[in-house]
């Protein structure tokens, strides 16, 4: 089974559920530091509307000045818009395989796409 996180190195849970896929037998897994390799609009919101998110959902407060800049009350294109822009706005990680994507908070939610 093909599966991909978007990964951030320095999150413990991205990292907890990044060592589950690689325990995991018989993945084909492809990783990408999306801080380092951003999202564009488009595959946030394929990722957003697969987990049956809306953007707000996915909207990462801690760390950053997304509060600050009103993004918690924007409009979805809005908050698309700023998390393609800034990665660090979007909540980690993210995993997509065959059976689907889940935002992988906590990591053991990983197992529902295995």
């Amino acid at each position: 089974m093909k599966a991909t996180i978007w990964h951030n190195p320095a999150c413990g849970t991205s990292r907890k559920t990044l060592a589950i896929l690689e325990e995991t037998p018989g993945i084909e897994l492809t990783v990408i530091e999306y801080l380092k390799t951003p999202y564009d609009a488009a595959k946030l919101r394929q990722l957003f509307a697969d987990a049956g998110l809306a953007p707000r959902d996915a909207l990462r407060l801690r760390g950053t000045d997304a509060a600050e800049r009103g993004l918690p009350d924007a409009e979805a294109d809005a908050i698309v818009a700023a998390m393609a822009a800034n990665p660090a706005y979007v909540e980690r990680p993210f995993v997509e395989t065959d059976k689907g994507v889940r935002l992988c908070r906590p990591q053991d939610k990983v197992h529902e796409i295995l």
